[in-house]
């Protein structure tokens, strides 16, 4: 990636966040006459951030490439960042005011041997491995099942962004599921930030926004607030509704890997379903292992 894209990157969060504060928001009057754009005029976000016009605007131009750490904190207070996307403004600016350097390999895809036997331990419970472009590396049955019709595809294109997006089942598996896209773009969002030359996630991200209008859309957005722990909502064509606990976690010794195990109450409706889920996916996987892009 140039140095004239890091500036780029820079920009369009700027122009992107900009247009999601009203002048409400920010104590700001408005007149009677209609605007043009949504949000923050550049000058008003100029103002509240103490900085001049012409400033912002080579910011926004990515003609300016080194705003002071003081600079970018005013931005972010005038955006009314999140902690998260002010961490995310941080990066951005950082990466701006450096050159470029050669784009990095991706990163290895293969899942030590040891988690093979983590995951079935966890049965009934769905779980899997995650990369950090959340391809699904690793699975046991119900893992793999519970994003109903993700197995036909082959082993290298289960990836849950590409799932959300592409799949025909997506929009019926999941109730909330204008929620979970946004949760899964801001994840991606967050990891352009930090690297933004990765070629796992520049081909993933070229993909979606080639086939899907509404990752398109959201990936304008800038959002990076990550996904927190909670319970998810699932509309399974085989085994009904289910409502599951989550949780997520890293895994030591690896490139941005994520153990994601789910679980419910001990003889609740929902443990049925996840029980009966295991058991259909079991049925249906005849190796686990074929599941798995290698083992270590």
């Amino acid at each position: 990636m140039s140095p004239d894209q890091h500036s780029n990157d820079l920009a369009g969060f700027l122009r992107a966040r900009r247009t999601q504060v009203t002048p409400e928001q920010v104590g700001l009057p408005t007149g009677p006459g209609l605007r043009r754009t949504p949000g923050l005029r550049r000058e008003e976000l100029a103002t509240l951030a103490g900085v001049s016009i012409d400033y912002y605007t080579r910011l926004e131009r990515g003609k300016e490439t080194r705003p002071s750490a003081a600079v970018v904190d005013s931005l972010a207070r005038a955006l009314r960042l999140q902690e998260d996307e002010h961490d995310h403004l941080r990066l951005l600016a950082a990466r701006a005011a450096r050159n470029a350097t050669e784009p990095p390999t991706a990163p290895s895809r293969t899942v030590r041997s040891g988690v093979a036997l983590l995951l079935e331990n966890l049965r009934p419970s769905p779980a899997y491995v995650l990369s950090r472009t959340l391809d699904i590396l690793a699975a046991n049955p119900g893992g793999l099942h519970l994003y109903a019709g993700i197995e036909s595809w082959p082993v290298k294109q289960r990836n849950l962004a590409r799932y959300y997006f592409l799949h025909p089942h997506a929009r019926d598996l999941f109730p909330e599921w204008e929620t979970r896209i946004r949760g899964c773009v801001a994840r991606l969002r967050a990891l352009a930030g930090t690297d933004p030359d990765a070629p796992d996630l520049a081909q993933l991200v070229g993909e979606l926004l080639l086939k899907s209008p509404d990752f398109a859309r959201l990936w304008e957005r800038y959002d990076v607030r990550p996904h927190r722990p909670g319970t998810k909502h699932f509309h399974h064509p085989q085994v009904g509704d289910l409502t599951l606990g989550y949780q997520s976690m890293q895994m030591d010794g690896t490139p941005g890997h994520r153990l994601v195990a789910y679980y419910a109450d001990v003889a609740s409706p929902d443990h049925d379903a996840m029980v009966l889920l295991d058991m259909l996916g079991n049925q249906q996987t005849p190796d686990s292992a074929d599941q798995n892009t290698g083992w270590a």
